[in-house]
């Protein structure tokens, strides 16, 4: 299991700090209140969100941070089954976010989460190197056995999304990897390690001009609902739990939809 890579948000960048093994991201994860050395009372919000939702949840964690004082938020980003399995193991997280409601369902089953609620749309769109230099125009073209591919794996949102897309297409493709999140993909592109991978619409456009992307239509076959969800856990206090609920609704706020909209997803 990857473990999720714990992020401590401020106003400016926010710091990585990547953690070795799925125990060391449990530690990481720690949430509940801690004395300054002024006196004051700090209080950790975690929060486990999919990571396509970095740079959305980098911004509403900041606003957040910004209106209400002395709580700090960890986002632990990672692939969603990921963070599904860290929470059935007993990470100590106080709000979920997931790439598909398929994942958020099993923490739903397991009744360690209540009535999720969606927040966003994400399609997937075919990812590049600048300058398009093998000229994919298609999903048809990633058929190629000889094109470096590379995919999210099945289990992974982004991976179930590639199989019904390409199930609907009637398709079959070779990748050379399958990578455990979005980011992982994205990552071997920009990278050049890949000729194309598939990734959703947001991470083309948060790439920039590191990559090209390639729209199809047969992405309209898998379109991906995010819901989010405060984690029930035992030892969260009243406060923890009324600060969970007030990041969720932030998210589902105007102004956390608006800054979903400006990074490329869609409404619910």
């Amino acid at each position: 299991m990857t473990a999720a890579l714990p992020r401590r948000t401020t106003r400016a960048t926010a710091a990585l700090a990547v953690a070795a093994s799925a125990a060391v991201a449990l530690t990481a994860c720690s949430t509940g209140s801690a004395a300054t050395s002024d006196g004051e009372v700090d209080t950790t919000l975690t929060v486990f969100a999919a990571a396509s939702l970095t740079a959305a949840f980098d911004e509403t964690a900041a606003d957040f941070e910004a209106d209400h004082p002395g709580v700090d938020v960890r986002l632990s980003l990672a692939g969603s089954s990921s963070l599904v399995a860290q929470i059935q193991q007993g990470a100590p997280a106080d709000v979920v976010a997931t790439a598909d409601t398929a994942t958020m369902n099993t923490l739903v089953a397991d009744d360690l989460v209540d009535a999720p609620e969606p927040f966003a749309t994400n399609t997937l769109e075919i990812v590049v190197p600048p300058g398009n230099p093998t000229g994919i125009a298609n999903l048809q073209d990633l058929t190629d056995p000889g094109l470096n591919l590379v995919v999210c794996a099945p289990e992974v949102p982004c991976g179930a999304a590639t199989t019904a897309v390409v199930d609907h297409a009637g398709l079959t493709l070779q990748p050379v990897s399958e990578e455990q999140s979005v980011t992982d993909v994205l990552g071997k592109v920009t990278a050049g390690e890949a000729d194309a991978g598939l990734v959703y619409v947001t991470d083309v456009a948060r790439a920039g001009d590191r990559v090209e992307g390639v729209a199809f239509d047969e992405s309209a076959a898998a379109v991906n609902t995010y819901p989010i969800a405060m984690v029930d856990r035992s030892g969260q206090t009243p406060d923890q739990a009324d600060l969970a609920q007030q990041f969720v609704d932030a998210v589902l706020s105007p102004d956390g939809q608006a800054v979903l909209a400006d990074l490329g997803f869609a409404a619910p």
